[in-house]
């Protein structure tokens, strides 16, 4: 990856975590990594954890960021989500994935999308 996409990357996880925070659920933990692979956010809606995935596009030249998440993406984010859990027996509820598109714009907010309960 070059600077500027872990830049946009990084711009689209802040937006993201923001959109979460507003909507009420609590961020517990970002970029967690693990042999399975990364969760980009991971937060309590309540009773439940929330394990979310999210891509940042800046166009739509590459497709809609959602369509981005392949099965072994989600795959990866099961196992991933498996050790979270394993490695924080404190935080207990049910579990969701969910999915966070992110466009920037080139002035004002970017455009989010989230799918909630995605996979």
């Amino acid at each position: 990856m070059t600077a500027q996409t872990d830049a946009v990357g990084s711009y689209g996880e802040r937006v993201a975590m923001r959109t979460l925070a507003l909507a009420g659920l609590t961020i517990l933990d970002r970029n967690w990594r693990c042999p399975e692979g990364e969760i980009d956010l991971i937060a309590r809606d309540e009773r439940v954890i929330v394990f979310c995935e999210v891509k940042t596009r800046r166009s739509r030249w590459f497709g809609h960021p959602i369509d981005a998440v392949t099965p072994t993406r989600v795959r990866r984010l099961r196992g991933a989500a498996t050790a979270w859990l394993a490695a924080h027996p404190h935080h207990r509820g049910e579990v969701r994935f969910d999915v966070i598109g992110v466009w920037p714009q080139r002035s004002g907010p970017a455009r989010v999308e989230h799918v909630i309960g995605a996979f």
